[in-house]
């Protein structure tokens, strides 16, 4: 709840504002947008699972005409907002892809428009994703260095108007989802098997052990059409 109040206070919004969320997941960031600011929200996904829990969710909560969700892949999209959002999935975006994005961003805001992107990153460069990840975690996924995203920021037009550098936050929750999953070892074993349990105990290990040692942090990026679209100070982030 933390992190959706955070992101929200980074987008500015108001009621009369067109939201995209880009990567919507179960639909949770884009429920909260809605009920928070008043503002109409599309998200958009790839995955038919998480299309359908976020319909569900939008008719039961009796949202559904503020927020809709669409099975499509965002360059596909031909609408302009006010505000975009993007949490968690441009590190499935590739490398190759990271101009497309961002002018893709840039394309769909309105001259008055703010974006905020968030993404898992690296403090050290750029690197690789290990073999063990890609093989059974993110297929295809690859955390950032700053010097990759903020080149294709710059060559978009965008303004890069905030950078908020999350360290240590992600080994804690990291730690936390740990601990769940230890705590519900039976049901995951019953679930699934006890390679799939390992397999994740591991997979949380060693990312918490990444975040706290191996250089891998969280980046908040706040961008705008224009550079007087954002307050000149970050008092409006705790000013609520």
């Amino acid at each position: 709840m933390n992190k959706k109040i955070h992101i929200s206070n980074k987008l500015l919004l108001n009621p009369s504002h067109k939201v995209l969320d880009i990567g919507c997941g179960w639909g949770g960031l884009a429920t909260h947008i809605h009920k928070t600011s008043g503002a109409k929200v599309t998200g958009v996904t790839l995955s038919e699972e998480q299309i359908k829990v976020a319909n569900q969710k939008v008719i039961d909560e009796n949202i559904a005409t503020h927020v809709d969700f669409k099975l499509i892949d965002y360059r596909h999209l031909d609408d302009t907002f006010n505000r975009i959002v993007s949490v968690g999935m441009f590190e499935h975006v590739g490398r190759k892809n990271y101009q497309t994005y961002f002018d893709k961003i840039y394309d769909s805001l309105t001259d008055d428009g703010v974006a905020v992107v968030h993404t898992i990153g690296r403090a050290d460069g750029p690197g690789s994703t290990d073999p063990w990840t890609v093989k059974y975690i993110f297929p295809g996924g690859y955390a950032p260095a700053l010097s990759e995203i903020s080149k294709a920021i710059e060559k978009s037009g965008l303004y890069i108007t905030d950078i908020e550098v999350l360290r240590l936050h992600y080994a804690r929750t990291l730690k936390e989802w740990r601990k769940r999953v230890n705590n519900n070892r039976e049901k995951i074993v019953n679930s699934y098997d006890e390679e799939f349990y390992r397999m994740w105990e591991f997979y949380l290990s060693s990312a918490e052990c990444a975040f706290r040692n191996l250089g891998h942090v969280v980046f908040q990026f706040q961008l705008a059409k224009k550079q007087d679209n954002v307050p000149l100070d970050r008092r409006y982030l705790h000013n609520k």
